[in-house]
């Protein structure tokens, strides 16, 4: 993998992540008469959870859902000028013309009179990490060689984003299908550098640390030893990882995908488990997409997902937190043909979660759609 970096017409960084080296596309100019990029980010504090919410306004007037032939996401080809101003790339990776998280220009100051009020800048990062090209494509379509670099991309701003003073946590993710909120089609991910520990992460940590407390083991390792040991739910397997449907899963189709030798973060990973990573990848994405065939025009559209890159929190000098374990978590809000799962009273309201599909029958049709060299048995012979 080769690396490269540029920068587009209003200072934002852009880097390639090239198979071949010498390609000088991060030397060719952004054409595009763009202002200097600034942002009014802002997060404001709540009490009562313990909480940080980032109020993002500027973003309103994002690119949404533009047809085809006016992606942003495209190469630059002759006159269509698009945020990557080389004529073709490999995988690039560039900070987000709209985002969410990012330095602000002026430090927001709480309300005369509002003792409710307590915030701080948006202060961060927020990257477009696009995988191909090919405008048509998705993940799963790509070549175990091509998601390998993807994974050699996320792992390197993993490691960049986690040394920055201002980042305390580095969520890479994929959000796919208009049902997801997805406002480009073209095949990209995100990566956020937030400045607080999202509390997903937060609360792992905690009861990871309850777990050594109390047993003198990790959390992640006592979880994936016991789904292994149950077989029930593990889909697929390999030398270097396993995937498996959580036990209480909350998502209708949902996959936890865990190295076996636990590591905090995606820069962690060993040449050995970024090759599996690749090829064990794409089969669950690919499986994903023959859980609800499409014998006919005019049905689903291909199945909508997240793809979600849980990693160790930053801890002091940007060293991860060695008790955390790196894992992802796919799943897809999709429950039957034609049908969703929302969140509705209980999950929006009260963040309490019921699930319409069992997860040892979720487990079960994913094995089904995986390619028989990835699915696992299961259960022992």
């Amino acid at each position: 993998m080769f690396r490269s970096t540029g920068r587009l017409a209003d200072g934002r960084e852009i880097i390639y992540y090239d198979e071949s080296p010498d390609t000088g596309r991060a030397a060719v100019a952004d054409r595009r008469p763009l202002p200097p990029f600034s942002t009014g980010s802002q997060l404001r504090y709540d009490p009562l959870l313990d909480e940080w919410v980032a109020l993002a306004a500027h973003r309103q007037n994002r690119t949404f859902l533009p047809p085809p032939d006016e992606c942003p996401l495209d190469p630059t080809r002759g006159d269509r000028l698009s945020e990557i101003p080389a004529g073709d790339y490999d995988v690039v990776v560039f900070e987000n013309r709209f985002p969410s998280l990012a330095p602000a220009s002026e430090e927001p100051g709480a309300a005369d009179g509002d003792p409710a009020l307590a915030a701080r800048p948006g202060a961060g990062r927020c990257e477009v990490v696009c995988f191909t090209s090919d405008h048509s494509a998705s993940f799963g379509d790509l070549s175990p060689e091509r998601a390998r670099t993807v994974i050699e991309a996320w792992a390197d701003r993993t490691e960049a984003l986690g040394a920055r003073p201002d980042v305390a946590h580095v969520y890479p993710f994929e959000n796919r299908g208009i049902e997801i909120g997805v406002t480009l089609q073209h095949p990209h991910g995100q990566i956020y550098g937030y400045p607080f520990v999202p509390p997903r992460i937060r609360a792992m940590a905690e009861a990871a640390r309850k777990h050594r407390e109390s047993t003198g083991a990790n959390l992640f390792d006592s979880v994936v030893a016991d789904e292994r040991s149950a077989r029930t739910r593990v889909v697929a397997e390999g030398e270097h990882w396993t995937a498996f449907v959580p036990a209480a899963a909350r998502w209708p189709y949902e996959v936890r995908l865990f190295p076996l030798r636990r590591v905090p973060t995606l820069a962690r990973l060993d040449e050995a488990q970024r090759d599996e990573l690749a090829r064990i990848y794409l089969d669950l994405l690919r499986a994903f997409d023959g859980l609800f065939p499409q014998p006919d025009e005019g049905t689903d559209p291909p199945t909508p997902y997240i793809s979600a890159w849980h990693q160790a929190p930053v801890e002091a000098e940007g060293t991860p937190d060695a008790e955390f374990a790196l894992h992802l978590q796919l799943f897809t809000l999709r429950r039957a043909p034609g049908k969703l799962k929302y969140l509705a009273g209980s999950e929006s309201g009260m963040a309490a979660w019921i699930n319409d599909v069992a997860p040892e029958d979720a487990a079960e049709r994913i094995r089904a759609a995986l390619p028989a060299r990835a699915a696992a048995r299961p259960t022992e012979s």
